[in-house]
């Protein structure tokens, strides 16, 4: 049987399956899986599949589903392009296929049946790093496990021990590492866990879930500035659902870690106390409207609320959090409510190859004032990006972004309700006072193996006392202008290459020249990139 042949039969089998599947189990893909996810965004600017790339992660069915919609317009795909679809074909067909009987990867384990399936891989890996200040590493180990039970039921679990030699991530770090809650050992490097996972039910039109995992709500390719996952990963109570083509809707309760000790609860035990933290909470949803084919317009809101158990209304997925605040707590001090936020996202694909967004996250702005130098609160973040994908030449990718937070977003005076989760912000890295630039050229000369040329230019102004005094003219955040100031400033020319030699396991290396420097510098910067240097990053992993 010639291999055209094959894949017929495997486009028109996995059809007679797509149409009989009318309720779908659901497990998620991390967002770390950045090829997968990439290689989803090509098809969609290339106007091949459609997706709501502002709420991640995806399932697995949903993967499955979108791999094959690009199947059936395999005709359509370059020669890049359509092996890179056979190989992901390998993995996310078990979500379609009904026995293990086709061309599938390699797994640890694999089993399934018309009630049960279980899937178990091993994650393994090392980063290493070394420059004029010194070398250092990461390295990781673990497990991950996903199964479903009939047809509604998904479970999935994955554990990563950590150890850095130095540590690579900090609530005062400015980077992309990994958050972490690090045992700190006495040479400057650390060990931790990473335990993620959930429970799913689905039905034909939404799901419901209690996950521990990261999120990213809001389309950016360096970071994005509603919800980044940059924290460490946290449990949830998790609600989509999309009941006709064009409406998606999200919802999660999240329970946050405030690190404020909570002193009414803390006591003498033995020679020593036991320390309790406050608790802390947030609420947020997301509406996404498909009002024209490939464009989408996503507008939510969330609220982080503390010093009080889980509130009933909070767990109503579809309210504006902020009237709720209001009714609760009234609003005669700015000490009695919570924190409130409101964002939108705005996604374009409707020129073909060509991805153009916009996303906001405002943390107050009065309109009124909103043009007044000296009295203004116009506390945003706002980041507008596109890439080309394809565009003229094959396999080549041009990415310009650009990302503005003013001074005060994502803070707040009272030091339970702040937009973080074990002190990491879960808006964008940088913080508020910030700008970036971020420009990127990627290359895929063949099936699964990229190369990419980057610049990125990001500068921070000063972090401004911030009180919530009203009568406090130092301390109210009004007025502040933006950047007045550069304190602290970080360029990095970076040439990455990056190969998948089987699914789940990559070999990569990178070469960066960065230099980092201002009076924050000792502050924003992770010790072994402070000043100019000239890194060389090599590693290789399975798993994510």
């Amino acid at each position: 049987m010639t291999a055209s042949i094959r894949k017929i039969l495997l486009c028109l089998s996995l059809s007679i399956l797509w149409h009989s599947h009318t309720m779908a189990q659901e497990v998620y893909q991390h967002v770390s899986s950045t090829d997968i996810y990439d290689y989803l965004d090509e098809l969609s600017n290339a106007q091949i599949i459609e997706l709501n790339s502002a709420i991640k992660p995806y399932s697995r069915m949903l993967i499955a589903e979108k791999l094959f919609e690009a199947n059936n317009k395999r005709a359509e795909l370059n020669q890049r392009q359509q092996k890179e679809l056979d190989f992901y074909l390998k993995d996310f067909s078990k979500e379609l296929r009904p026995d293990k009987k086709f061309d599938k990867r390699l797994d640890l384990f694999y089993y399934k049946d018309s009630l049960f399936t279980f899937n178990l891989n091993p994650i393994l890996g090392m980063s290493y790093y070394s420059n004029d200040s010194g070398s250092f590493y990461h390295r990781w180990n673990g497990a991950e496990i996903y199964s479903y039970v009939g047809k509604k039921l998904g479970f999935y679990a994955s554990l990563r021990d950590n150890h850095e030699s130095k540590r690579l991530s900090d609530p005062a770090y400015l980077n992309q590492f990994d958050a972490s809650n690090y045992k700190v050992d006495t040479k400057g490097g650390g060990d931790f866990d990473e335990m993620r996972g959930g429970i799913t039910y689905t039905w034909a039109w939404g799901s419901v879930g209690l996950v521990k995992d990261h999120f990213v709500w809001g389309d950016n390719y360096h970071g994005s500035n509603i919800f980044s996952g940059h924290q460490p990963s946290f449990a949830s109570l998790k609600l989509h659902l999309k009941p006709v083509p064009w409406f998606d809707f999200n919802y999660i309760h999240g329970w946050l870690v405030s690190d404020v000790i909570d002193s009414s609860k803390t006591y003498v035990n033995g020679n020593s106390n036991r320390i309790n933290f406050r608790p802390k909470y947030i609420a947020a949803n997301m509406y996404t409207l498909t009002p024209f084919k490939r464009l989408q317009v996503s507008l939510g809101n969330s609220i982080v609320y503390s010093d009080q158990n889980v509130h009933p209304a909070y767990l109503i997925p579809f309210f504006f959090f902020k009237t709720i605040d209001h009714s609760l707590t009234s609003t005669g001090s700015n000490f009695l409510g919570q924190n409130s936020q409101f964002f939108f996202n705005i996604s374009s694909r409707n020129i073909r190859n060509t991805h153009l967004y916009l996303s906001v996250f405002v943390d107050e702005i009065a309109l009124g004032r909103a043009t007044d130098k000296s009295k203004h609160s116009n506390f945003y973040s706002m980041k507008v990006g596109a890439r080309l994908s394809n565009l003229g030449i094959k396999n080549v990718f041009l990415t310009a972004e650009y990302t503005r937070t003013n001074p005060v977003v994502y803070r707040h005076y009272i030091s339970t309700t702040t937009f973080a989760s074990s002190s990491f912000n879960m808006g964008h890295y940088l913080g508020d006072n910030a700008q970036e630039v971020y420009l990127s050229l990627g290359y895929k000369p063949i099936s699964k193996l990229l190369l990419e040329a980057s610049y990125t230019l990001a500068q921070k102004g000063w972090e401004y006392l911030y009180t919530g005094v009203s009568a406090d003219p130092q301390g109210n955040g009004l007025g502040h202008p933006f950047i007045d100031r550069v304190y602290w400033q970080a360029s990095d020319i970076s040439f990455k290459a990056r190969y998948q030699l089987l699914n789940d396991a990559w070999i990569f290396a990178a070469l960066s020249s960065t230099d980092h420097h201002g009076l924050k510098d000792d502050v924003y910067s992770m010790p072994y990139f402070r000043g100019k240097r000239t890194t060389i990053n090599v590693g290789a992993n399975i798993g994510f």
